[in-house]
């Protein structure tokens, strides 16, 4: 896995520096946005972060390609990713060594939901739970110190355990026609 303990270090300066801007005022709320384009034929959904391209799929039972993973997929990995990223953040900052790290998430997604007879089947993703594996020869209760902090801080895991409103709208994506056209 390579010698995560010297990234810490490297991590950790550059939490020294974010630190830093931050007190100055020179860091402030950053716009997320992602865009996903579905493509007529196959149906694959590309989504789009920044310069960053990604692949969505379904299976065959939904007429999919199995071409990349699900969105309910795409959200278990998000919630790993983020879990390590803020493990390694915390241990960076708690001064925690780290010599291998692996986070795995897992979750029920159930396709019958809302089909007749299981209407009370959640539509989304359920029973999550993951699972840091983390090997460090830091003490037990430092490690305790981690996982409490990690808990506290992870921006996916925190959205996921009390959510945000989400506003919505469709608009008419169709080209406007001019009436001397």
């Amino acid at each position: 896995m390579g010698d995560i303990d010297s990234y810490l270090v490297e991590k950790r300066r550059a939490l020294d520096l974010r630190t830093k801007r931050i007190r100055e005022g020179a860091v402030s709320a950053v716009s997320l946005a992602a865009r996903a384009t579905v493509e007529g034929g196959s149906g694959v959904r590309r989504i789009g972060i920044r310069r960053h391209a990604i692949v969505s799929d379904s299976g065959p039972d939904l007429a999919g390609f199995d071409l990349g993973p699900s969105s309910p997929e795409l959200q278990l990995g998000v919630l790993g990713s983020c879990l390590a990223h803020t493990v390694l953040i915390q241990a960076a900052l708690q001064d925690v060594p780290i010599t291998s790290l692996e986070v795995e998430v897992s979750g029920t997604f159930d396709p019958r939901a809302g089909a007749e007879g299981y209407e009370d089947v959640p539509v989304h993703p359920h029973d999550l739970s993951y699972e840091v594996r983390l090997e460090s020869p830091a003490d037990p209760a430092r490690i305790a110190v981690l996982h409490a902090r990690v808990e506290k801080a992870c921006p996916i895991l925190n959205l996921l355990r009390l959510p945000q409103g989400v506003s919505g709208r469709f608009t008419d994506a169709a080209p406007v026609r001019r009436a001397d056209a």
